[in-house]
Parts: C-alpha cells; structure tokens; sequence
C-alpha cells in the first residue's frame, strides 16, 4: 500500500500549525492580523482528498495523528485553534468529498469550498482575530491552493478524456 499522499497530509498539517507559531501575522487594513501561512491550507484540503483515495475513511485517523502531533510541536494556544479548526472543516471536507459521489476533480473543488471557511471561521475565531477582512483574506488564500491544484486535476481529467475511445 502506497502511502505518500497520507504521509504529506500529515506533514502539512503539522508544518502549516508550526508555521502559525513562528511567522508573524500580517497587518491587514482595519487593524486585524492575517496569517500568511494560511496559504498552504487550501494544499491541505486537497492533500487530505488525495490520501483519502489511498487509505479511505482511514483518512480520520491520519487527521487525528496530524492534530496530535501539532498539538506537541506548536504553540498550544495556537495549535488548539489550529486543530479545532482542522477538526471541524476536515470533517466537512470528508463529508463532502465522500457522499457528493461528483467526478474527483468536482469533489476536491467543492469539499475545499466547503470546507475552507469554516475552517477560517474556526480558527480565526479561536485566536480572537475573527473580521470580515480577516475572514475574507484567509478563506481567499486557502482556495487558491485549491484551486491551482483543481485545475491541474481537471486538466488532466479533460486529457484522458480525449484519448477514451468512444463507445459504440
């Protein structure tokens, strides 16, 4: 059984909570703060449906070693907000990705916008820092990631597509 989407899975989630805990947060106008490390969660999003193609519904546990390794290498302030809000959205994204029964490359885009404010909401709310700015910037960079990673998939989709033959 290969392994390596789960095993970056974790890693990510893990490096993106250390992150919180070492990158300063940004002025945002009004006066709220923005992690920039938020950018790679919308990779995790994505991460956590690719492993779930690897190892299943099993894919909870890896989320659950994940938040517990954070939890350990963190700050914990930071990486109880940061887990409550994993905890929380991934459980969404999981739910989504696994009952929509879309093509991939549909699950991986709605799971992540489903699943990526919430997880902002969560999170920002946590650490006090919850705003309309806030929100909007954290939720807006998370989903790049998606969809950067959405349109490579889709692309590829598109390409195998092509070279089917068509049925009779």
């Amino acid at each position: 059984m290969r392994l390596g989407y789960t095993v970056l899975y974790i890693v990510l989630i893990v490096a993106v909570n250390y992150g919180f805990t070492v990158v300063q947060l940004v002025d945002m106008p009004g006066g709220e703060k923005w992690p920039p490390v938020s950018l790679l969660v919308g990779f995790i999003f994505v991460a956590r449906d690719f492993a779930q193609r690897e190892i299943g519904h099993l894919v909870i546990i890896a989320m659950l070693v994940a938040g517990g390794l954070s939890y350990v290498m963190a700050d914990p302030y930071v990486a109880a907000a940061s887990v409550a809000a994993f905890l929380v959205s991934e459980f969404t994204d999981w739910a989504v990705y696994s009952f929509t029964g879309r093509p991939f490359a549909q699950r991986v885009l709605l799971s992540s916008a489903v699943g990526t404010p919430i997880d902002s909401v969560v999170f920002l709310g946590a650490i006090g820092q919850l705003s309309v700015s806030s929100l909007s910037a954290m939720t807006a960079s998370k989903m790049l990631g998606a969809i950067i990673v959405w349109s490579i998939i889709r692309r590829r989709e598109k390409a195998a597509d092509r070279t089917q033959p068509e049925p009779n």
